[in-house]
Formats: C-alpha cells, structure tokens, sequence
C-alpha cells in the first residue's frame, strides 16, 4: 500500500534564510523555522552553566521606546550570526549540492553556548558563528529538538556576553518589544522596534501548534533563532515565524522564554527531550485537495512509519493506520495527536482506535519517552 502524501503548511512560515549552491547555480529561497528560549538561575547540572536573570518582575523600563540606543547596547552583543553547510544528493535536477543558511542566536553563557531554532542548524554539517566584534568560531550541536524548534550549539570561547532573561510569563499586549537578528544572512545586528500584538497566539506550523508571542517588529529571514528583548534588554523570546501567504507585515512570532527552560536544560543534559511522552511514529496528515479523484485514502492523520519496539509497535499498530480517536477524542489531524500528547507523561495507557483495511481497531497504548526516530 502506497504512503499518503505529506501535508504542507501554506500560512505560517520560519524565517530561515537559505542559498542552494551547485557548479554555477546559485539559488537563493526562504525557508522554514520557530523557536524558544530559557529563563532560569542554573542551566544544567552537567553543562554547570549560569545565565543572567532579570530580577525585577517588570517588563516595562525607564527607557523611552522612541530611543532604544542604550537598550540596543545592553543587549546586542549577545546575538550572533549563525551560517550553516549542508550536503545533499540524489532527488535534484542538479545533483549534488551545497545548501548554505543563515540564521540567528542567542548567547546564553560566557563560554559560548548558544540556543538558536532547530531548522537553522538540524541539518549542518558545518556550523560557524560570528560574533558583534567580527570574531568568527565553529560551533557544535550540544542538543535540539523539532517539536519546539529548539537547539542549543556551543563555541569555543570566553568572556562572551550573555543574555540577561526576562520572563515573558508577565507581558502584556502593548509592552515593547525589540528584536535584533541577521536578516537576509547578511545583516547582522539588525534592530527592529515594536509591540507585543498577542502574547498567547496559537500557530501551527508544520503540524507543529505553538503558543506564541505575536510582534509587530520587522521579521524577515535570517532572524530566526535571534532575540526579541523587551524595554530593560532582557531576552523574553526567539524569533521564529512570519505571516507570509498574504504579504501582510507586522505579524511576527517568537516562543516565549519562560516556558522553554525545561527543554533548554535537556537539551543541554541529554542532547534531546527525554521527559515528553511520545508514541514513536511518524504522522503524516493527508487532505484530497490536489489529489486525484480516485484516491482510495480519507481524510485524516496517518501512521507512516513505526519505531521497532516503541509505544506504538508494542501495541500493535501499523504502518498506513488512519487515527480516528485518541484518549476520547476525535483526531483529524498530527496537531490534534501532539496536542493530546502533551497532556501525558511517560507511563500512562490510553487507548486509541484506528482504522485498517476498512475496519476499525481499539488498542491501548503505554506511552514511552520521546526517541530520535519520533
């Protein structure tokens, strides 16, 4: 049985920049990306690294907004340039090529680790950040994860200047907000000025539902990864995404700081999330619309590939298994599955019903932590 197509998100988008290089062809696109950020006193008792903190619960600064020059000081030599190699072949008209990025991240440490988004560096072979001075430096993954669009890379360096975090669990709509990126891969501490416009915005992006903070600052490619600090240039969120199927401006989106600690700190422990529940499959949603008439597949999620041994293997799911309801709820989509997901923890049996070969199937499933394959 043949596999259902992958679904595409057509309304939000990341803003990473990315340039395809081949023998004579430059091909220059954007492409897709979110993220998130950490606010704590101690990052991880491994990596035993200490960030700044704000610590006022205040978001609002003496600083006029209309002058944002001592704000911009405070706060920008903690953003760096981020471009990334990668190597692809077979599946192209040019065959193999080299696909340059470019991104944005943060400094969270003197030493040199650095949280940015997961598709700015997910698949590099080559990392290499500049910093405010000119300093160029290789970098290495330390941990990433695509469900929140998070990674974290270090450097090797010292003395470097931190980010101090706020908490972007007290903004408020109207609070100012600056963001400072790499636009275009080649515009390295850009400063754009606005607003929080929403601070609770649910997005889905690539079967991916986040909860975002909405800005009106100016966002374009290459800023993702990048800083979003509010009036006393504390980091309060990562820049993400963009409204871009209407050519309407103004709608920009970063994860907000606070939530995303716990998954900094495991990124830096484990290299990976290893406290989210997970089924370990790989889900594709599929929709009719531009697809022949005679497609024998309904509407709905799909189970495309099952991890051997895992939640889903064990209870005996299978590979093309339309999810019809899960923990008593109706599912038509990935997002739908995710979002029960995150109501879980590792250990707890839910029962699913699926539909295979035209009938319909009841198991019950003990949920196990997140894998690679997932």
């Amino acid at each position: 049985m043949q596999t259902p197509p992958e679904f595409r998100s057509k309304t939000y988008v990341p803003v990473h920049n990315k340039i395809l290089t081949t023998i004579g062809i430059v091909l220059i696109s954007g492409v897709v990306g979110f993220g998130s950020g950490f606010a704590g006193s101690q990052l991880s008792n491994k990596a035993n690294v200490t960030i700044q903190q704000q610590t006022t619960k205040s978001n609002k600064g003496t600083i006029q907004v209309s002058d944002v020059s001592d704000i911009v000081e405070k706060c920008k030599d903690s953003v760096v340039e981020i471009t990334t190699e990668s190597v692809s072949s077979g599946n192209s008209i040019f065959g193999q090529y080299v696909s340059q990025g470019a991104g944005s991240g943060v400094i969270i440490s003197t030493d040199g680790y650095i949280v940015t988004n997961n598709h700015v560096v997910s698949d590099a072979t080559r990392l290499k950040v500049t910093t405010t001075d000119g300093s160029e430096y290789d970098a290495n993954i330390v941990g990433k994860d695509s469900q929140t669009d998070l990674a974290v890379i270090k450097i090797d360096a010292d003395n470097l200047q931190a980010a101090t975090f706020g908490d972007s669990d007290i903004l408020q709509v109207g609070d100012p907000a600056i963001a400072i990126g790499n636009p275009l891969g080649e515009l390295g501490g850009t400063v754009t000025t606005g607003i929080i416009s929403a601070t609770d915005r649910q997005i889905t992006i690539d079967n991916e539902t986040m909860t975002l903070l909405q800005t009106d600052a100016a966002i374009n490619p290459g800023n993702s990864g990048g800083g979003l600090f509010n009036a006393d240039g504390n980091l309060i969120g990562i820049v993400n995404a963009k409204e871009s199927s209407t050519g309407i401006e103004g709608l920009g989106f970063a994860i907000p700081i606070t939530p995303a600690k716990d998954v900094i700190t495991e990124l830096m422990q484990n290299g990976s999330v290893t406290s989210r529940p997970a089924l370990n499959v790989s889900l594709y949603d599929y929709t009719s619309n531009n697809q022949s008439s005679n497609s024998k597949y309904e509407d709905g999620c799909y189970i495309v590939q099952v991890v051997k041994n895992g939640a889903a293997d064990k209870a005996g799911l299978k590979q093309n298994d339309r999810i019809i309801n899960f923990d008593g709820q109706k599912i038509q989509t990935t997002s739908d599955v995710k979002g029960i997901l995150k109501k879980h923890k590792i250990g707890d049996t839910v029962k699913m019903v699926v539909e295979r070969n035209s009938k319909e199937i009841t198991v019950e499933i003990t949920l196990q932590a997140q894998t690679q394959s997932n």
